[in-house]
């Protein structure tokens, strides 16, 4: 296919707004699945992605489009995921695309998510498609969200929209239509060294590494001698092909065209998303800048429950391989053992993570309370010292002070919602920075603190405004925190993998709060258990874990004072050798900690 035939495109959307749903109706229309073998959201084919209704993944799938003029063009579709937690996944797909569809729901109109995906768009110089969704619902008012998606910016105040239903295919062939007028072709030089960009990649257990490419100069041959150029990684390409939307080989990626490439590789370190793929004997003298690295902001320990430490590590690889805004390394605490200090770009990527160990690899893991990353400065030393993980928070009496990570937050929200969403922001700390008005929405831009926001602030959100408002978050800078560790000890044994880092100001309603849920939480023994939360050397908080049977020392029963002592003194031996061995923990024990921040 001549690249001027050749259109790259994305889907931008909140969630639910009906991306996925369109990119089937697409692929049915062009004929690259029939109707007989379609499904409901064919692209989002992850289990946590179909259990979710969210797409996680970008996917890309080729089809073939016969337009009115008599041409045969082909349009490379890429499916972008809409929930906040994924918003890097949105920028890798749009880096590799020419033009955007901007879609939006008739029933509920633009979205934050919409907007900030708008934006990235519009940063990636792309072409924008509005098209509204839904006009079949009995709730959309069609009138009023092409009027908001208008008012988003000068340049759309005078374009129509395209006015659809994907779930029914209403409108969809005007779309299709209109894909090869608004986006344009993709430019580069056929006879130009191979200049491919590496937008995303996966991990087959027997192919290897296969990376997804786009071609800006060049060709892409099948068996050829490849070069990654940011770590200098040669290999032999085994297959090359494109996406239908399974995996099909082809011989040549011209420019424009969009595949994957079976590099061989085993190593996950070996290929980096955002590199440059070329040629061994002439490589591109221009490669791609790269991406932006994605931000972890929640950390949280992932430990093997059942199975080996080494599969664990495997499928962890494996996995950020797959998904690069996911970062790990490997850390051992006392409790659990061995295991992973792992960071996500929010709570809901940590729970897909640990969704995906257990469908795709079989693995349940143990999740400790997630925490941000704090800049520890020491007394008489001058470079401060980044703490990611609570049990290597230094002692108290050697820390000059302590820096937390700031996020800057917009906020768009209906106005009648305004002053809900204020309060909120405000019992979390938020620092009100301006607010200005966008169509009928409201945009209010706040400083917050991530460890504020890392939780459930999101859903939070969505609740008092009725789904109706949207968060779009990005790294700000470190600022001064009044912040103490909270330190947990069971019989009298401190249980590192439970301590957790908090506002002090916070500390003493969290912990009398926190000592109480584990008092149902911690399993129990023959004797009575003290769970105490401790604070720069003093227990704040404090309760008795009751025993499996009543204790000796209070039982009510008429028995003869030896048969008493004797008892007493066989549970004080339990409870001292107990303080030294090691204390069995659940899940159950970690949500404790984590629900104290929802």
């Amino acid at each position: 296919m001549k690249a001027t035939n050749i259109r790259n495109f994305a889907i931008i959307a909140h969630i639910d707004h009906g991306k996925s749903t369109l990119a089937d109706r697409i692929m049915s229309q062009t004929q690259t699945v029939s109707d007989r073998d379609s499904q409901a959201q064919l692209l989002d084919d992850m289990a946590v992605e179909q259990a979710h209704g969210v797409t996680v993944k970008s996917r890309t799938v080729r089809n073939f489009y016969q337009a009115g003029d008599g041409q045969e063009y082909e349009y490379n579709l890429i499916d972008t995921p809409g929930h906040v937690d994924f918003s890097y996944e949105v920028s890798k797909s749009l880096a590799a695309s020419d033009g955007a569809i901007l879609l939006v729901d008739a029933t509920q109109g633009v979205q934050a998510q919409t907007v900030a995906n708008w934006r990235l768009a519009q940063q990636n110089g792309l072409a924008i498609l509005p098209v509204v969704n839904k006009i079949d619902s009995a709730a959309a008012d069609v009138a009023r969200t092409v009027a908001q998606i208008q008012a988003l910016d000068a340049s759309l105040a005078t374009v129509s929209p395209l006015l659809i239903s994907a779930k029914t295919g209403q409108g969809v062939h005007a779309v299709l239509e209109a894909i090869k007028t608004v986006f344009p072709a993709p430019t580069g030089s056929a006879t130009a060294p191979l200049k491919a960009l590496v937008f995303d990649s996966l991990y087959d257990p027997f192919k290897g590494i296969i990376a997804y490419v786009r071609i800006a100069d060049g060709q892409l041959k099948s068996g050829m001698a490849n070069q990654l150029m940011a770590a200098q990684t040669t290999l032999t390409n085994k297959e090359i092909g494109t996406f239908t939307p399974q995996m099909t080989p082809v011989q040549t990626l011209g420019v424009g065209e969009v595949g994957y490439v079976v590099t061989g590789l085993k190593d996950p370190q070996l290929l980096r998303v955002g590199d440059t793929l070329t040629s061994q004997a002439q490589p591109t003298a221009n490669p791609f800048p790269g991406y932006q690295p994605a931000q972890a902001m929640v950390f949280a320990g992932f430990y093997p429950k059942d199975q080996a430490y080494h599969d664990l590590q495997l499928a962890i690889e494996k996995l950020a391989l797959n998904d690069s805004s996911f970062q790990y390394q490997a850390e051992v605490s006392e409790a659990l053992g061995p295991g992973f200090r792992c960071g996500f770009l929010g709570i809901f990527h940590l729970q897909i993570i640990r969704e995906r160990l257990q469908d795709e690899y079989g693995l349940s893991v143990l999740t400790t309370a997630p925490n941000v990353t704090y800049r520890v400065h020491l007394k008489g030393q001058d470079a401060p010292v980044l703490v990611n993980n609570p049990i290597n928070f230094p002692d108290f009496a050697a820390v000059d002070f302590v820096e937390e990570p700031f996020a800057k937050a917009t906020i768009t929200t209906p106005s009648e919602t305004l002053g809900a969403v204020m309060q909120l922001a405000d019992n979390h700390k938020g620092q009100l920075v301006d607010m200005a008005n966008q169509g009928e929405l409201v945009v209010i831009h706040y400083r917050l603190p991530f460890a504020e926001i890392a939780y459930d602030f999101f859903n939070a959100l969505k609740s008092i405004t009725h789904g109706y408002a949207t968060l779009e978050t990005r790294f700000d800078d470190y600022d001064l925190a009044d912040v103490v560790k909270v330190e947990v000890h069971i019989n009298y044994a401190k249980v590192d993998a439970l301590s957790f880092v908090v506002h002090r100001e916070d500390a003493p309603a969290m912990t009398q709060k926190l000592v109480h849920q584990l008092k149902y939480t911690v399993p129990r023994k023959l004797y009575p258990m003290p769970a105490q939360a401790v604070v720069e050397g003093k227990p704040l908080a404090r309760v008795d874990i009751p025993p499996l049977r009543k204790n000796a020392a209070v039982n009510g029963e008429k028995r003869s004072l030896s048969k008493k002592q004797a008892l007493l003194r066989r549970q004080s031996v339990n409870k001292r050798q107990a303080a030294y061995s090691d204390i069995t923990l659940s899940q159950d024990v970690f949500n404790a900690i984590l629900e104290l921040s929802l």
